[in-house]
């Protein structure tokens, strides 16, 4: 078919162990956008990194056709050279240098040697107004948003004359806003004769964008859909993800509510860098034993510094306010004395604060509470084994050994170690700041299952989550978060994305 523009046939991808990839195939027609789609560890970043020469020609098995001809990539450079250009879900961009320095970074505007900055600057205007930012060239990377990097992102790999632009995840760390605003930016593309391969986990986004969508599982191609002709709808997908129906996202839960656990009063934060600016004002709220409370906020709202600073001070200065557990006053000035009054908390960010990627499994889940694995100051290995081999089969986390670097798990099967850690410390209260983050249908709702039954034992849960469903299928109360505040509590009978959007944008008073 001379519509084709990239053909991968028969590809099988192996690393030690493991079959990531076997006998995958993918059509993506010239000028659509094509969804890419499946569990965490399904294959899909795998397969990416295959076709744009980060896994070179001689790693894998199988054929790459682009435009027909067949292709062997010995690294990324030679997949640009053709127009195929990857944007990763960890962005790439070096802080500390301009706009303009990460646009052309590699790829310098130079004579004889010498780079010509006036058409470096010239060409990044045209670039950011292209994307719609506008930004000046010389602004430093690092002071920029999340939501403005990937644009810039994006603005880099149009430098290079992009003809294949894929993008891996690349709404998972932005809100609502700068979302929207990247898929419009995508369908615009389109408009304009651009292909692209999204990665993405949110379905809402898929079918607003998506013209064909290929579902991978265990390492296999499962079907290509065609989003329009074949009338596809989210169920339908979930199924060819999964391989089964999925009647409920969120799992049923009867719950058991009993006395306050842990109350906070008059909680104010001013910001670590700027000493006049209040970043938490006047916040109290409680929960209760068995009970699932959810935090709703927009970006910037507040939510994560809120629960850094409860956790051990780890985030703020000038903090003041009362923290009670069970009617007693307690004072966390640190970590340890948070984990020691029997507090966790799940950071949003589990690949920077979370884990350590390049230690084992039996390692990072046992690495905050090494007292329970010790005798006389010393580890045992026995035990430690033990302990992560216990989690490693309650919680289904999918890999061969405890021994396996927990930087080559999936999403989701990092997440599940990030709340074994937690687990193991024996906490009264945690504290989950977008426990789901980056990671797909099926793996959210065993760790939905986990948390009901982390609930259905007496312990308290404090959920962030900037996915207003999820909080409706979750939280037995909600209080939403604006400018630092509390603009409102819902109960779980009276919530809805509408009641709950009235109080996220809810001026202050």
């Amino acid at each position: 078919m001379t519509d084709i523009l990239l053909e991968m046939r028969g590809i099988t991808k192996t690393f030690p162990g493991v079959k990531a990839l076997e006998n995958v195939n993918l059509k993506v027609k010239e000028g659509e956008i094509h969804a890419l789609m499946g569990e965490n560890g399904a294959g899909k970043s795998t397969l990416m990194k295959v076709l744009s020469g980060v896994y070179p020609f001689g790693s894998y098995e199988g054929d790459i056709l682009f435009k027909g001809k067949a292709c062997e990539f010995k690294d990324i450079g030679s997949s640009e050279q053709l127009g195929i250009v990857i944007i990763h879900q960890e962005l790439a961009l070096i802080p500390q240098l301009s706009v303009a320095e990460n646009i052309f970074l590699g790829n310098e505007q130079a004579s004889r040697g010498i780079i010509n900055w006036n058409e470096t600057v010239v060409k990044t205007r045209e670039l950011l107004k292209t994307v719609g930012l506008s930004e000046s060239p010389n602004t430093l990377a690092g002071t920029m948003g999340v939501g403005k990097q990937q644009l810039v992102e994006i603005a880099k790999a149009l430098s290079k004359e992009v003809k294949l632009l894929i993008l891996d995840e690349p709404t998972a760390a932005l809100n609502e806003e700068d979302s929207e605003n990247l898929l419009n930016l995508m369908l615009a593309f389109k408009e304009q004769g651009l292909t692209s391969i999204i990665i993405s986990h949110k379905l809402n986004e898929i079918m607003k964008v998506a013209d064909s969508i290929t579902i991978l599982r265990d390492g296999q191609t499962i079907e290509t859909l065609r989003v329009r002709e074949d009338q596809i709808t989210e169920d339908r997908i979930i199924k060819g993800m999964v391989g089964r129906d999925l009647t409920h996202r969120y799992p049923e839960r009867v719950p058991h509510i009993g006395d306050v656990l842990f109350e906070v009063k008059d909680w104010n934060v001013y910001h670590p860098q700027q000493a006049e600016r209040k970043v938490i004002d006047e916040v109290s709220f409680h929960i209760n034993r068995g009970e699932i409370v959810g935090i709703a906020g927009l970006m910037g709202a507040g939510r994560t510094e809120l629960a850094m600073s409860i956790f051990g001070q780890s985030y703020g200065k000038k903090i003041s306010g009362q923290l009670f557990k069970e009617g007693r006053e307690i004072r966390l000035p640190d970590i340890s004395k948070a984990i020691d009054e029997g507090i966790a908390y799940v950071t949003e960010d589990r690949k920077e604060y979370g884990l350590v990627l390049m230690d084992d499994i039996k390692r990072n889940t046992t690495l905050a509470n090494l007292w329970g694995i010790s005798k006389w100051f010393v580890v045992d290995d026995y035990k430690e084994i033990t302990e992560a081999e216990g989690f490693r089969k309650k919680l289904n986390i999918k890999t061969p050994s405890v021994h396996q670097k927990t930087g080559n798990l999936s999403g989701g099967n990092q997440q599940k170690v990030v709340l074994s850690k937690w687990i193991f410390t024996g906490p009264d209260l945690l504290i989950l700041d977008e426990p789901t983050r980056g990671i797909d249908v099926g793996a959210k709702y065993e760790i939905y299952t986990i948390i009901n039954q982390l609930a259905e034992q007496g312990k308290g849960i404090l959920m962030i989550s900037s996915e207003l469903p999820e909080l409706l299928g979750m939280c037995d109360r909600i209080y939403v978060m604006n400018e630092g505040r509390f603009t409102g509590e819902v109960p779980r009978a009276e919530a809805s994305q509408e009641t709950l959007m009235k109080y996220m944008t809810k001026s202050r008073r």
